[in-house]
């Protein structure tokens, strides 16, 4: 549905985006994240054609944007971060200008703009003017414009932008149902909110792509714990015959209970479901106490707060280095 190959965009000396390759499938939902500057929004202005990149190519359906711009930016809904609404007008006046710049008019536009009211729940706010609407239903306008000709992508940048949480819940709720039928990227600072809706999450750090993950595979993580009553000594000597594991780290200790990390080995092609059966097998074996065997669980503010660790590190050791 779309596709990203080798994205570069700069401006003068500054490079935003450094090389990025993405593919995200129909009807997918994904998360879009990084610090403020990281490259989020200059990747989605230019996947709606709004900038073009320095080098690379963008697809949207096989259709390469550089020469089917007009056709592409037709299915395509953008919120951008910040909502570009017309303070002087009414809701319903400013979803009937947009209407109108989409080409809609007679019915077509009276059913569009319904949709979109009712959608992000403006009905109380419809006939008020925008300057005088709390930041949050002015988000909701911004949203009700992007989904107004019920788009087959959407590209949502800070969506939930001053929300309440009743409000934050009730969008929650809207994108689900929007997915059902259309590809959403949606761009946010809070976690919680691409937890609850996507279906994968792109993490971009200093304009490149640190990580592309489904929501599943990203909480499984690569450990297993162990819980054992043996110090780290005899169980890293046991454990080093297990085919796969790479590393025992202890993590910490309570009274008798000794909580361990097991790491795999990356060139082996075995799962942790293969090796907790081995690893659980030494230890009863060797008559220890096997209080627990589990495969790690991660949230993504785990993951996200580990990659920008490492970002700082690789920083620190570069200045050193020079």
């Amino acid at each position: 549905m779309i596709e990203t190959k080798r994205l570069v965009k700069k401006y003068g000396d500054t490079l935003a985006v450094d090389d990025v390759s993405f593919r995200i499938e129909k009807g997918e939902i994904v998360g879009l994240l990084g610090h403020n500057g990281a490259g989020k929004t200059t990747i989605m202005k230019m996947i709606t054609g709004f900038l073009e990149p320095s080098a690379g190519k963008i697809y949207v359906d096989g259709l390469n944007i550089d020469e089917h711009r007009q056709t592409i930016q037709a299915k395509i809904g953008y919120l951008p971060e910040n909502c570009p609404v017309y303070p002087e007008m009414t809701v319903v006046d400013y979803l009937e200008y947009t209407a109108a710049l989409r080409g809609l008019d007679g019915e077509a536009a009276e059913d569009a703009i319904k949709y979109a009211i009712t959608q992000t729940s403006l009905q109380p706010k419809a006939l008020d003017v925008i300057n005088t609407l709390s930041r949050g239903y002015r988000q909701r306008v911004g949203v009700g414009q992007a989904i107004l000709t019920q788009p087959e992508i959407l590209i949502l940048d800070e969506p939930t932008n001053g929300l309440d949480p009743s409000q934050i819940q009730h969008m929650r709720e809207l994108f689900a149902e929007l997915g059902k039928t259309a590809t959403i990227i949606i761009s946010t600072h809070i976690l919680k909110e691409v937890e609850a809706v996507c279906d994968r999450v792109l993490i971009i750090r200093d304009g490149r792509l640190a990580l592309d993950s489904t929501l599943t595979d990203l909480r499984r993580g690569q450990r297993l714990l162990l819980s054992v009553d043996q110090p780290i000594e005899p169980v890293q000597r046991l454990l080093n015959d297990v085919s796969g594991l790479q590393n025992v780290e202890l993590m910490e200790q309570r009274g008798k209970v000794f909580q361990y990390s097991l790491e795999m080995k990356n060139e082996e092609k075995l799962s942790l479901e293969m090796i907790a059966p081995r690893v659980a097998s030494q230890i009863v074996g060797a008559g220890f106490a096997l209080y627990e065997i589990r495969q790690e669980v991660r949230d993504l503010e785990t993951v996200f707060r580990e990659i920008n660790v490492a970002d700082v590190i690789e920083e620190g050791e570069q200045a050193h280095a020079a």
